[in-house]
């Protein structure tokens, strides 16, 4: 889910926040005014205000390891027709918990055990909705001869088998004329003849009708004119009657014959014309127009087909008030027609879309209410009703938004209880909401939204303690965080303010947190560490707006640039070098971005920024990067090297290695040589290809590049020769990396003396790399291997305090201590 969910509450608390616009009014040269002349602690709160946590449409269970395990067993026992539910239900909880990776592998598993083709058209729609901006890998791999997985246009027709009843007909008596062989059916002034017992087995009626007690069976001649189909309908259906097939009908006339098909029961004729139809659906227009009838003349094989032109183009459609239209007011009856049985997963997907649009406009609410419709389990109904309370708690739908939190607590959706809280502190009962969150933390095993929630409700002491505890139990959660920061701020501690918003940045590049740092520089006036948090938000999301939206993050750069020395290009790269060899990947993203304002070689900054990126968990910022890198390379030498890495980054290594070879044989360079044994170490675990490995990385060295870059090939090259345990080579690798300022090698330094028993010296290096590195959590993690035991729990507390979401802190913990590092699981 894209969209931010902000509670009612936190949108009328940020009514009193800064009005930027004040800041874009600012003389040249004035701006420190703010500070020298209201530097009040009222002052500081007018201008640093954090937003309340936000309620997410999200399944959020107590335990999710019991609810995934428990969904685990039930595909294990389950019948087919229920595996794609329980991999939907696998991708909401996924959702809750942030992991992108597995929720789209979860969509992947629904859409491959897909029993039929709604589900098919719905999970393959979901599939390429969620890969939007993926299309350059698809084009990459294309010229790879490689075919990207489609999630495209299936054939419906074929897909959906022809039901038609038996041949009810033969029941009925025959009494008619047997010596009429042609009946003539009359159409205004013309005739159209056809073979009496060939219509006859058209449908039950017409057999009735030619053979049966009916006046109609003693006459030749029988008037049709009052039955809604023209002469050429008529013909085209005895033809059909004879050949079973309708050629070359238009659509007009395949509709008019439908409508008369369906009219006289005559099924097989139905179904060719729908199916027809069906084949001829291929825009947008086409698919509303032909939906309608669809539903209205009960064809669900046309249905399927104009679902599928609909899903294609999901986000464009949902603009569409037509489309709106014919999903939010479908019954139970037309969304069988509209989507058989995948009814639940469609309105899921269409819900999103919308949410991700707009998640108060009306359509998410139709959306939602026929989500809840089309549920069939509890499961499924609880995360209905939150998703929806979510929606009417926004929209200040207030009634509404709590019978739905309450239906989906009785349901068991426990932190729909969130939902409750807010709306009670929104009609006045801050101490019902406070006593509902007691309760909730009292009766099962506390998580840490919990106490961020309950913290809302108290002040003071009270207020604190329910943070440090949201915190303890779930370090993700960044309104703590930027609370206490904001918090201390107003008692003029700006020193202890920045290390509590640093806590989190440290190990999560939150963009809101990002945001308050920003703020806190100026408010001290300390525009060099202000401009270097807004070019970083810059390089996550160059659209992002400040101020609640108020204000483009880039008319803050703008602003603030002017109190700071603009670097000259020799500047940045100095500074980039300095941020690089301590470790500080915030400080370089921020140069990198300055740096690219100068021109120049963009190809290749963008790709020293996708690097850093990675290296911050931003894959998709990185990829964004990488992108560019492409499309700014300066010669296609440099193009295909990108694109090896783009191949690579995207589970494509083959393909990878295919564009660096490609681009050594235009010109032998650093990057692709680099590319090449990067990829080629990291995909085989073969110790004979060492060698080629080292061979790659040696004739990189040869190549021009700077030492940024050298001293990180020095590293991976150093890396191998350990592997090989050749561990003079790989000694003199880490030196050689170490003078060129890569500070990196201590680490690989570290693990030579170690090999050669010198755990001292181990220890030693790594305090170095401690002592040099900004980002340092992994240095500790590192030297716990090379000290005694209580040195060693020392170093893993420090490295949980930087770093919670490192997990090997928690598991030698768990094991007592006697784990070996790091590659014995604990059982």
């Amino acid at each position: 889910m894209r969209t931010f969910f902000p509670s009612d509450s936190c949108k009328e608390s940020q009514l009193n926040a800064i009005n930027p616009q004040s800041w874009l009014q600012v003389e040249r040269g004035k701006l420190s005014k703010f500070s020298s002349s209201h530097n009040t602690s009222s002052s500081i709160e007018s201008f640093i205000k954090v937003p309340e946590p936000p309620i997410f449409p999200f399944f959020k269970p107590i335990d999710y390891v019991e609810v995934l395990a428990q969904i685990h067993e039930e595909l294990e026992s389950c019948s087919p027709q229920e595996t794609s539910n329980l991999y939907l239900l696998q991708f909401q909880i996924f959702r809750g918990l942030g992991e992108n990776k597995l929720m789209r592998r979860s969509l992947r598993s629904a859409w491959q055990k897909a029993c039929t083709v709604h589900e098919r058209l719905v999970f393959g729609a979901w599939l390429k909705y969620e890969k939007q901006g993926e299309e350059l890998i698809a084009d990459l791999l294309a010229t790879c001869n490689k075919c990207a997985q489609d999630f495209g246009p299936i054939d419906v027709v074929s897909q959906l088998p022809i039901e038609v009843n038996g041949s009810s007909q033969e029941t009925v008596v025959m009494n008619g004329d047997k010596s009429l062989k042609n009946v003539n059916f009359k159409i205004g002034d013309e005739k159209i003849i056809c073979d009496r017992q060939k219509i006859a087995s058209l449908s039950a009626p017409f057999h009735a009708m030619l053979n049966g007690y009916f006046t109609e069976s003693l006459c030749e001649d029988i008037d049709l004119s009052q039955d809604n189909i023209s002469p050429l309908g008529m013909r085209t259906i005895g033809e059909f009657s004879m050949t079973g097939s309708l050629n070359e009908a238009p659509p007009d006339l395949l509709l008019e014959i439908s409508v008369f098909a369906n009219k006289f029961c005559c099924e097989k004729l139905k179904d060719a014309c729908d199916r027809k139809l069906a084949s001829l659906v291929c825009t947008k227009d086409d698919a509303v127009e032909l939906m309608e009838y669809a539903i209205e003349e009960n064809s669900p094989v046309l249905a399927a087909s104009c679902l599928q032109v609909l899903l294609h183009e999901l986000a464009d459609c949902l603009n569409d008030e037509r489309v709106v239209e014919i999903f939010s007011h479908a019954d139970k009856q037309q969304r069988s027609i509209i989507v058989g049985q995948a009814s639940f997963s469609l309105y899921c997907l269409l819900s999103e879309v919308a949410m991700n649009l707009d998640p108060q406009s009306d359509k998410t609410v139709c959306f939602l209410e026929q989500l809840i419709d089309s549920a069939e389990t509890d499961r499924q109904r609880l995360l209905a009703f939150h998703q929806l309370g979510c929606v009417r708690l926004l929209r200040k739908e207030y009634d509404e938004a709590e019978s739905l939190f309450e239906a989906a607590v009785s349901l068991g959706h426990v932190y729909s209880i969130s939902g409750l809280a807010r709306l009670g502190y929104i009609k006045g009962h801050k101490l019902w909401s406070y006593e509902k969150l007691s309760s909730v933390i009292s009766s099962v095993n506390p998580l840490g939204w919990m106490y961020q929630e309950r913290s809302l409700y108290c002040e003071g002491d009270k207020r604190w303690e329910d943070l440090e505890k949201a915190t303890e139990l779930d370090p993700t959660l960044t309104y703590p965080y930027m609370y206490r920061a904001a918090s201390i701020m107003m008692k003029q501690n700006v020193q202890a303010a920045l290390a509590e918003i640093n806590r989190v940045l440290g190990f999560k590049l939150a963009l809101e947190c990002l945001e308050l740092r920003f703020c806190l520089y100026l408010a001290i006036e300390d525009y060099k560490a202000a401009i270097c948090d807004v070019q970083v938000i810059l390089t996550l999301s160059p659209d992002y707006r400040m101020f609640e939206g108020r204000v483009a993050a880039s008319q803050l750069r703008t602003l603030v640039r002017e109190h700071v020395d603009n670097w000259t290009t020799a500047d940045c790269w100095m500074q980039l070098y300095d941020r690089w060899s301590s470790v500080d990947d915030i400080g370089s993203l921020s140069v990198i971005y300055q740096m690219l304002e100068f021109g120049g070689a963009k190809g290749v900054l963008y790709f020293r920024q996708s690097l850093l990126l990675l290296r911050l968990n931003c894959p998709d910022a990185a990829m964004r990067s990488l992108e560019l890198a492409r499309q700014h390379a300066s010669s296609e030498h440099e193009r295909l090297v990108y694109e090896g890495w783009i191949l690579y980054d995207t589970g494509h290594c083959e393909e990878g290695l295919r564009k660096a070879e490609e681009s050594i044989k235009i010109k032998r360079s650093f990057e692709a040589f680099f590319l090449q044994a990067y990829a080629l170490a990291d995909s085989s675990l073969d110790l004979s290809c060492s060698s080629t490995v080292i061979s790659l990385l040696e004739n990189a060295l040869k190549c021009p590049s700077d030492n940024l870059r050298k001293g990180q090939a020095l590293n991976n090259l150093g890396s191998v020769f350990v592997d090989c345990r050749k561990l003079d080579s790989a000694a003199d690798c880490y030196i050689n990396a170490l003078k060129i300022r890569h500070t990196r090698a201590h680490q690989g330094l570290a693990r030579v003396h170690f090999l050669r028993n010198d755990k001292a010296a181990a220890y030693e290096e790594m305090t170095k790399l401690i002592e040099k590195a900004k980002n340092n959590a992994s240095a500790y993690e590192k030297r716990s291997e090379y000290c005694d035991r209580d040195s060693t729990k020392a170093d893993l507390e420090m490295v949980t305090r930087l770093d919670p979401l490192r997990v090997y802190p928690y598991r030698y913990r768990a094991a007592g201590y006697n784990i070996l590092y790091p590659f014995v699981n604990i059982l």
